[in-house]
């Protein structure tokens, strides 16, 4: 295979006319250039240039790999900045996945970030449960995704898959607005015992986590609505037909519903994102950084209303004693 250095080398000096002007331009010198056509005319078995003290002078064979060379040369500087485009990240694909109520409380914010930062790029989003997120990374069709636990329902991710730590969700109650304890603001389980309650179908971690919480308080729930989108769930208690556990992230802004703070103990929901270790892709590292960079300021979010929450109260309670 001929070197495209040395064609690089030809072009020019059938061009300059001169190995001296030819070293100048492609900065060698000049007995680099001539030891580059010397090899190159080994290579092709045939003599490419006429020399003589003072010039030298391309034959035919010479002209003609030239004009032939410069669109193979072009090629491959083509080549060649679209393989350092990629390597760079301003180029490529990045195939992840998730869960529904992260693809739109973490996952939009995040995706616009890396496009943002990188316009040429092709990203790819799907949507499932865990055990159907890890295989799509572990078999590597996809490079990222990012899924959850409840510490109730603790699980393990596979060793082969690195697991980045993303929010740490709180379990609040969601009532209606008209609820008896829609504006208490926190409220013990045991005082629940007696509510009709809306929760995900009943092999869900979710479904799982509540039952076993509402255990621990000396009771079982009666449930008489399962959804496992939580904006259905989420309807269906603002419309007083229940209340629900749910996943501070799934419950969103919250308008319109009673969002009450459980006092028998913090329960959460971890959402962490997965990835190979072996992964190169470049668009890896920005999409990781977009997404802890989403999850700390919804965590930030959380903990502002929450200071807003208790100064409010300590404001009603002043209020009441004086």
């Amino acid at each position: 295979m001929l070197n495209p250095i040395h064609l690089r080398t030809l072009t020019e000096a059938v061009r300059a006319r001169s190995f001296a002007e030819t070293a100048r331009l492609l900065g060698y010198t000049t007995s680099a250039v001539s030891q580059q056509i010397a090899m190159l005319e080994r290579a092709v078995g045939a003599q490419l240039f006429e020399r003589s003290a003072r010039s030298v002078r391309p034959t035919a064979v010479a002209e003609r790999m030239a004009l032939l060379s410069r669109d193979a040369l072009a090629g491959l500087s083509e080549l060649e900045r679209e393989v350092q485009a990629l390597t760079r990240g301003d180029t490529g694909t990045l195939r992840l996945a998730s869960f529904a109520t992260a693809n739109a409380r973490i996952m939009a914010s995040a995706l616009t970030a890396v496009v943002e930062q990188r316009p040429g790029v092709d990203v790819l989003l799907d949507e499932g449960d865990p055990d159907e997120v890890v295989a799509g990374v572990l078999d590597g069709g996809r490079d990222a995704g990012v899924v959850f636990a409840y510490d109730l329902d603790p699980r393990a991710w596979p060793e082969e898959l690195v697991a980045t730590p993303l929010l740490d969700e709180p379990l609040v109650l969601v009532t209606s607005p008209a609820h008896r304890l829609a504006a208490r603001g926190e409220v013990s389980l045991v005082e629940l015992a007696d509510e009709r309650w809306i929760c995900t179908r009943g092999d869900t971690a979710g479904s799982t986590a509540m039952e076993r919480l509402c255990v621990t308080a000396g009771f079982t729930p009666r449930i008489t609505m399962r959804s496992n989108d939580y904006g259905v769930v989420c309807s269906l208690v603002h419309r007083g037909l229940g209340i629900a556990l749910a996943p501070r992230l799934a419950v969103g802004s919250g308008a319109g519903l009673g969002v009450l703070n459980l006092i028998d103990g913090d329960v959460f929901r971890r959402i962490v994102a997965v990835h190979r270790p072996s992964n190169l892709n470049p668009l890896l590292p920005i999409v990781l950084d977009a997404l802890q960079a989403r999850c700390a300021a919804i965590a930030q979010r959380w903990n502002e209303n929450t200071l807003d929450d208790h100064l409010l109260a300590s404001s009603a309670a002043v209020t009441a004693s004086s």
